[in-house]
């Protein structure tokens, strides 16, 4: 991978940036580790357990990202020929934007509909690789004409399964237009996911609708390059906690992301944590059947927030959605659920 120039995006950082090495660090690097700790829950006798490698990596800048893009996720599978998912960060094949005066402009000139050749290229990626891909998110320009940060989820076939437009764009920072919608995708035999984009998980809405959606996974694609990752580590383990999910932030590396990438169990545990900016994969085998786990017998086996509500319950108003939380619709989507429904 090549490097990008170092312009942030958010400011100039006070305190220290997580260090680089002097020569800037080995592109993909690797570590193992094991999200399971309280041993491996079963449903029946099939194992929902999840080979996933993230990669803390540095925006694409080169001539052919795409091209770039397949290499790293050939290295990963050399490395790790058991790994079925593989997650980049937030506009990794957009690192040519950070050299731009306006990115804007840049956006607009490079997004492109879901049907055209960048988004069918990623899926001959997948297809060629057999693997789940999230290639981070890209400029996608939407029917109206405006142009979204929309994160793709690719399955082995190459077929687009899921595409998810930022609904809270860091404003007034970045110049995306807002997506309206959550959404989440199934994994045959396995389970439920969803993604959500950096500054989404400063919202709690975000990761509620996902999990409200059934997922058990969130994916959190980030492009951090200033400060306040730091604040993005305890929203991460929050984020897990409130909703009994996996939460799996990956950052973009240095010498412009800050990295730091976390990854947290539906307890608030956490997996793995990189202490630093440069270039690394890690490579998580996780467990779906502990959300159920947790969301059975209550985080620390006590706190069961999906059986909150019941039916003797008043509605409980939210006026700042013009809403309100009931107990017909507090429960998330489960498996017999979406099979009754079918």
């Amino acid at each position: 991978m090549l490097l990008s120039g170092p312009r942030l995006l958010r400011g100039e950082p006070s305190g220290r940036r997580p260090a680089l090495p002097e020569d800037g660090g080995q592109d993909m690097m690797s570590l193992v580790a094991i999200g399971d700790p309280g041993g491996r829950a079963r449903c029946g006798d099939v194992s929902r357990t999840w080979q996933i490698a993230l990669a803390q990596a540095r925006p694409l800048t080169g001539p052919d990202p795409v091209a770039q893009l397949a290499g790293a996720v050939a290295d990963i599978l050399r490395e790790r020929p058991d790994t079925r998912m593989v997650v980049f960060p937030e506009m990794h094949l957009l690192g040519a934007s950070d050299d731009q005066e306006d990115p804007e402009s840049y956006f607009d000139e490079v997004a492109e509909s879901l049907t055209g050749p960048l988004v069918q290229a990623l899926g001959r990626v997948a297809a060629e690789a057999g693997v789940w891909l999230v290639p981070g998110s890209i400029a996608e320009r939407g029917p109206d004409g405006r142009v979204y940060n929309t994160a793709l989820v690719h399955d082995p076939s190459g077929r687009l399964v899921s595409s998810y437009r930022k609904v809270f764009p860091w404003r007034p920072h970045e110049p995306w237009a807002s997506g309206a919608a959550f959404t989440a995708f199934d994994v045959p035999g396995t389970g439920r996911m969803g993604v959500n984009i950096c500054y989404d998980a400063g919202f709690p809405e975000a990761t509620r609708q996902i999990a409200w959606l059934g997922a058990e996974v969130v994916l959190n694609i980030v492009k951090t390059t200033t400060r306040d990752r730091v604040q993005e580590l305890v929203l991460a383990r929050s984020n897990a906690i409130t909703n009994q999910v996996y939460y799996l932030s990956v950052n973009a590396a240095g010498p412009l992301g800050w990295g730091q990438s976390i990854y947290v169990g539906p307890e608030g545990e956490v997996l793995a944590q990189l202490e630093h900016a440069e270039p690394e994969v890690t490579h998580l085998s996780i467990d779906l059947d502990r959300v159920t786990e947790v969301r059975t017998h209550g985080t620390a086996g006590l706190n069961r927030v999906w059986e909150q509500l019941r039916s003797d319950d008043d509605p409980i108003d939210l006026p700042v959605y013009d809403g309100r939380m009931a107990h017909g619709r507090w429960q998330p989507e489960t498996n017999d659920s979406r099979d009754t429904d079918d």
